[in-house]
């Protein structure tokens, strides 16, 4: 079926020869993504999710779109980077919280912890980009009346009716109010945040990067230890000047330290992390990594974060073994 173009009116009502007579196709829906500002996100082309629709009080079902190419979350063995499945999971709560669960625009939110476990079969990158559905569960959902207060969310992720990718997280919902009183000090006299002078890059060979530009640590001289490197600058990992490391600047470290410590760049298969506290932007952070006996096909990395001398982040990295 087709349609004019709205404003468009034929020259004669059987004349499709004028050049005064445009026509399109019809379509029941365009895709589109959803509105940035839902996702925490100020650039449209790192906002994953493109819909959403409310199955009931507890599921949701969330579209979602990963390019073929993407700056930074880069193709793994011929896949689409584990870490952009935790980006569209962590953009999925966001999403529902505003849209469903009615969390105001400017609103912080505080991710507590974030997984995800990939089927490296049914995450390949193909000739077109990788349309997903997800299949979102609420939990553990906490009211102050009406006013949420968090959630956890349990996820998984289909791609051409196949199980893709599965994993969760839960988050904490904070006013402005009690973020400002959370977080006062931490920006300097413009109400900019402090941050720490970059420091150079580990090799991006070491790390499984290409580029320096996305490195996110730095040596110190010692074996499976590293400082975190953070530039604010990047335009992927700092989509948007925060006051503190993002959450998937830190994941992001940890994959990083598993492969420099692995001495190889495997597609992680599980990615498990918990965000202990805010990690600051003004005070260096040490990256450690711990290498545990593998077990049956896979093998793990423990990576860990300090900040004045607290822990900060944890993160679990498991990897096909050699053997495997």
């Amino acid at each position: 079926m087709a349609q004019p173009i709205s404003g468009m009116r034929p020259a004669e009502e059987h004349d499709t020869t004028s050049a005064r007579f445009f026509v399109v196709p019809h379509f029941p829906s365009l895709t589109t993504t959803v509105p940035k500002e839902l996702v925490h996100r100020a650039s449209v082309s790192e906002v994953m999710l493109t819909d959403w629709a409310r199955v009931d009080d507890e599921h949701y079902t969330v579209a979602a779109q990963w390019p073929r190419g993407h700056s930074f979350f880069t193709t793994v063995d011929g896949c689409h980077d584990p870490l952009i499945a935790a980006e569209t999971i962590r953009q999925a709560g966001i999403l529902l919280a505003h849209a469903e669960f009615g969390v105001p625009l400017g609103h912080h939110f505080l991710v507590n912890d974030l997984s995800v476990h990939v089927e490296p079969q049914h995450i390949r990158v193909d000739w077109t980009p990788a349309v997903l559905e997800l299949r979102v569960t609420c939990s553990e959902v906490k009211l102050r009346g009406t006013e949420l207060l968090g959630f956890r969310i349990s996820v998984e992720i289909h791609r051409d009716g196949r199980l893709a990718a599965t994993g969760g997280g839960s988050l904490t919902c904070i006013t402005p109010r009690v973020y400002r009183r959370l977080r006062a000090g931490r920006h300097s006299g413009d109400g900019m945040p402090q941050v720490i002078p970059l420091s150079a890059p580990e090799a991006p060979q070491v790390v499984g990067r290409t580029s320096p530009t996305d490195v996110v640590l730095s040596p110190i001289g010692e074996t499976d230890r590293w400082r975190l490197r953070v530039d604010t600058r990047h335009p992927v990992l700092f989509d948007h000047m925060v006051d503190h490391v993002p959450g998937m600047a830190l994941m992001e470290a940890a994959r990083q330290a598993t492969n420099a410590t692995l001495g190889r760049a495997p597609l992680p298969l599980d990615v498990v992390s918990e965000f202990k506290r805010y990690v600051e932007l003004d005070a260096p952070c040490l990256i450690e990594a711990r290498r545990l006996p593998a077990s049956g096909r896979k093998e793990s990395v423990v990576v860990t974060a300090h900040q004045d001398d607290a822990l900060v982040f944890r993160c679990t990295v498991s990897l096909p073994s050699v053997t495997g």
